[in-house]
Formats: C-alpha cells, sequence, structure tokens
C-alpha cells in the first residue's frame, strides 16, 4: 500500500473526463492528485469518463500512478458498481488510494475494500450526519489510511449557512481529529476552500485546519497548492527548534530537561519529532 495519501499536506482534484489535466496536476506541486468520477463529472459523460479514466491512468508511471487517488461515486448511485468494476482495474495497476464519497457504514467501505484489494488504500469522506456518527467505525475499518472531511456537503445536509470562517463547523472537524486519532490514523484531510483566487482565505482555512488537527487539505484548484503546502509544512524557525530538543533530549538521556528557560518532558519531545517528520 502506499504512503502517499498518508502523508499528503494537499490533494489536488482534477476531473476524470479532463485526461489532458492529469500530468499537469501531477506537476503542480501537490502531493497527491484526486481524479474525480464523482461531482466533477456529469451524470451523461460519467461512462465516457471510466473510459478517459482507464486511458489516461496507462500513460502514467509507476510513480505517478502511486500519487493518485480516485474519488468515486457513492454507494446507492447508479454509477457505483461500474465504478468498482474499473477501481479493481485500476488498483491492480498501482493506484494508490480510493476516496469513499458521503462514507456512512463499514459495510459500504467493505464492499470497496473487496473490490480493490489490499494493495490500494480507502480514504472515506465524512460528509453528512450520518457519516459523523459512524466516524469512529470508519476509521477502524480495514484498509482506511486516512480521514478526510466535506465541509460543503456536510453543510447542505445539515441545511447550515456558515459565515467564511466556518465557526459553526468547528466542533464537526474536532470530532473527525479525534476519531483519526484513536484510530490512530495520520491527522485527517480538511476539505475545500471554494474561492479559488483568494488566497488569503485559503490561507486563513489551512491555518486554521492546521491548528485544529488537520494534517492536510483538499485543493480544487492548482493556485491553492503551494499555500496549503506552506500551512501544512513546518517553517525554519519551528525546525531549528525541533532539532534543538531533540539534541537536548538526547545529552538528557532521555529524562526531562529545561530549554531556553522551559521544561521540555515526553509530550513536547513528540511534538519536535513530528516537526522533523512533516518536513521529510
Amino acid at each position: 500500500m502506499s504512503n502517499a495519501p498518508a502523508l499528503a499536506r494537499s490533494f489536488l482534484f482534477v476531473p476524470a473526463n479532463r485526461p489532458d489535466r492529469f500530468a499537469k496536476a501531477l506537476a503542480s506541486g501537490a502531493d497527491a492528485v484526486i481524479i474525480d468520477l464523482e461531482d466533477a463529472v456529469s451524470p451523461a459523460e460519467k461512462t465516457a469518463a471510466r473510459g478517459q479514466l482507464a486511458d489516461g491512468f496507462a500513460q502514467l508511471n509507476p510513480a505517478d500512478r502511486a500519487r493518485l487517488v480516485v474519488r468515486m461515486n457513492a454507494l446507492g448511485t447508479p454509477f457505483h458498481d461500474d465504478d468498482l468494476s474499473l477501481l479493481q482495474q485500476l488498483a491492480g495497476q498501482g493506484l494508490s488510494g480510493v476516496m469513499v464519497p458521503k462514507a456512512e457504514t463499514v459495510d459500504g467501505l467493505r464492499r470497496v475494500a473487496a473490490a480493490i484489494g489490499p494493495a490500494c488504500a480507502l480514504l472515506p469522506l465524512i460528509e453528512s450526519v450520518a457519516g459523523l456518527d459512524a466516524a469512529d467505525a470508519l476509521a477502524r475499518a480495514s484498509q482506511v489510511q486516512r480521514l478526510a472531511f466535506g465541509n460543503l456537503d456536510f453543510q447542505a445536509d445539515l441545511g447550515l449557512a456558515c459565515a467564511p470562517d466556518e465557526a459553526e463547523l468547528m466542533p464537526v472537524r474536532l470530532a473527525v481529529v479525534l476519531a483519526a486519532r484513536r484510530a490512530s490514523l495520520p491527522p485527517p484531510v480538511d476539505g475545500v476552500t471554494p474561492g479559488t483566487q483568494d488566497m488569503a482565505q485559503l490561507q486563513r482555512d489551512a491555518a486554521r485546519a492546521q491548528r485544529g488537527g488537520f494534517g492536510g487539505k483538499l485543493c480544487i484548484h492548482p493556485a491553492q497548492v503551494a499555500g496549503v503546502n506552506a500551512a501544512f509544512s513546518p517553517s525554519a524557525a519551528q525546525l531549528e527548534w525541533a532539532q534543538r530538543v531533540l539534541a537536548a533530549f538526547d545529552a538528557a538521556a532521555g529524562g526531562v530537561f529545561s530549554l531556553d528557560g522551559r521544561m521540555v518532558d515526553a509530550p513536547v519531545v513528540r511534538l519536535a519529532q513530528r516537526t522533523l517528520a512533516q518536513s521529510r
């Protein structure tokens, strides 16, 4: 199973019926690319999009395939079964993962997992109250590598009219982060910023997600990728601090010590270790 989805900061969506954009998305600086069979493709174009995805995927090298995730159509839609057939084929050719939208039941995830096999990861997208209620079970399901939060669909499910800062969704985001932590998964992936040219809002959203325990963010435009990567990457000062903490920890032979006038114990050491891991 590829580690790319588990470690990615930025996930860039590209429509499945635009294979001409696959290579551009992979070259955008995004850590992972999500080829979208769901919202980005109209019902009338679903069948053609599967063929275009299969053809475009065949043109990619193994390293690029390992950075690709496909967002399929949800369970209960007339497109789900045909998507599963295609995903089974792509999983055998090196597809990294499958994003499952409207994820609400473990049985639904098991159905996808059985089709794609153990070498391909699952990324359940929590987009509804039912999905949030099942978040712990979804996070612990077989082959789940990471959770993601669909902020716009979640608002629609509840009939919310959130302000730009989406303060109304703070308890929901925390619940997703907690579910991931309880299942020992990597920090989850936050939802999209719909304004593709509003870089100030993107920076605010990405900083909020990073402070709130998320480890990455979904992007809908290449222009968003650099800002997201920066938000989820430690600064030079943070890296220097982490290196000093770990050096002092080694010198103290694992005991409690003081650095810059502050006591440093195990939780601080773990934070330093995570900071260095993020830089890699």
